[in-house]
């Protein structure tokens, strides 16, 4: 098949790709928006400028990152050259969430495509009118045999994960993907998984609190807080926390109005049964800011809570949704314990105008990325790689970092008749003081 051999053709593939995409851009736009009322400017920036950004700098740099890769060869071997090829999987599966439902089911494809595999992709049954819009895309860019959509429910899932797969890529919650990597492990199929977790928000007492509370509000809030790398919880320093909450009420109103319900730029809640989950974990802290909500609409304003029972769901799950607890240190030995008591999350904030001392957090705390001095945007660099550690996933893509994880790496030396060295020929008598020797240099 063409997509496995020829550079080429995948970069013919990928401009297709990105021409079908700016041209159903407007539909994407009304198609999120029917499905759970996102804004469309989040829409562009988040989902469709994203994809077609990352297919451009794909198409820019795959000629470099698929060629032959010399590498030193090893003196017991010389003379040799050293290469390694970048080899397709073969045929693999992605699995995409509801939360980004095109830019997290476009990005891992434009990857795999990148390097040659063909693909099978299972979009999310929540965002049914995006779903349909990935449908159209790709049938008018690839032909069944390179990519193909299959909708439908976890039933449509299950049924993937009972074949055999070349490599899975999955994203979505640490409970489903226990079920992926089982299911993967029937066939020792390589996976990645990019999951999620508790990712805290530092701030320390030397912040700027009007910058901190307006980037951490946007962070949270943005896609109403249904981002796997939102802030989940704020840790703030027990000296500012008062101020810091005012500032934080501020940035909602300077963002939303009195009344987000009626902000354009305010998403609803994907599901009656993620609001039904969310509205049930209001009553497990207390309210200081927010806290209304509206059935009908499936809308939850962006809330503030203090106090929250470390036993409740809000502090034991992965909150999803436009709820923000804030909790306070007073030292580094309790900053350590309260983040420490949780799974290695998928990022961590700090805000403080001591690099030193918000280095030192990054350093001290194992987790998948992050930032220092604003939340979330991270993830738009395509020359870092993207992923979890732990419950909070494993493998990473963005990137040549995608290229790679949907590419085999494939070591071959190459040697002529010439050179020989016949040490390494039995019979071994009187070689072995020699070799030793030879090993103390490599």
């Amino acid at each position: 098949m063409k997509l496995a051999t020829d550079i080429r053709y995948r970069k013919e593939k990928l401009k297709a790709l990105r021409a079908s995409v700016i041209a159903h851009e407007e539909a994407l736009i009304e198609a999120l928006y029917r499905d759970f009322r996102k804004p469309a400017f989040e829409t562009v920036v988040t989902e469709t400028q994203y994809v077609i950004a990352d297919i451009t700098y794909t198409i820019k740099h795959l000629n470099r990152w698929a060629k032959p890769q010399w590498v030193w060869p090893s003196l017991l071997t010389f003379p040799n050259t050293d290469r390694i090829y970048r080899q397709p999987y073969g045929e693999v599966l992605i699995i995409a969430p509801w939360n980004y439902p095109f830019q997290l089911a476009l990005s891992p494809l434009v990857a795999a495509v990148a390097a040659g595999n063909r693909v099978v992709l299972k979009p999310s049954e929540l965002t049914p009118h995006t779903s349909a819009c990935i449908q159209t895309i790709l049938s008018t860019v690839f032909s069944p045999e390179e990519v193909r959509v299959e909708e439908g429910d976890a039933t449509v899932a299950q049924r993937l994960l009972e074949q055999r797969w070349d490599y899975i890529f999955f994203t979505g919650s640490v409970a489903v993907g226990k079920i992926v990597a089982a299911a993967a492990a029937q066939y020792l199929t390589p996976i990645t998984l990019e999951l999620g977790g508790k990712s805290p928000c530092i701030v320390a007492a030397d912040a700027d609190l009007k910058g901190a509370a307006r980037r951490i509000v946007w962070g949270k809030f943005i896609n109403a807080g249904q981002t796997c790398i939102a802030p989940d919880y704020i840790l703030a320093d027990a000296r500012i926390i008062e101020p810091l909450q005012e500032a934080l009420q501020q940035a909602i109103r300077d963002a939303y109005g009195e009344n987000p319900q009626r902000s354009p730029d305010y998403a609803r809640i994907i599901s009656d049964k993620h609001w039904h989950r969310l509205v049930a974990m209001l009553s497990e802290g207390s309210v200081v800011f927010g806290g209304t909500y509206d059935a009908e609409e499936r809308y939850i304003a962006p809330t503030l809570l203090r106090n929250p029972s470390a036993s409740s769901p809000l502090m034991q799950e992965e909150i999803f949704g436009p709820l923000l607890p804030l909790l306070s240190y007073t030292n580094e030995k309790e900053l350590q314990q309260k983040i420490g008591q949780f799974e290695k999350p998928l990022a961590l904030y700090v805000f403080s105008n001591s690099i030193a001392w918000a280095r030192k957090q990054i350093e001290t705390f194992c987790f998948g990325g992050g930032c220092i001095n604003d939340t979330v945007l991270h993830f738009n660099n395509k020359r870092m790689p993207f992923g979890g550690v732990g419950h909070s996933g494993m493998g990473s893509y963005h990137g040549r970092w995608g290229f790679e994880t949907f590419s085999h790496r494939k070591s071959v030396m190459q040697k002529h008749f010439w050179g020989e060295v016949p040490m390494r020929f039995a019979p071994y008598k009187g070689k072995l003081r020699i070799v030793k020797k030879i090993f103390r240099y490599l």
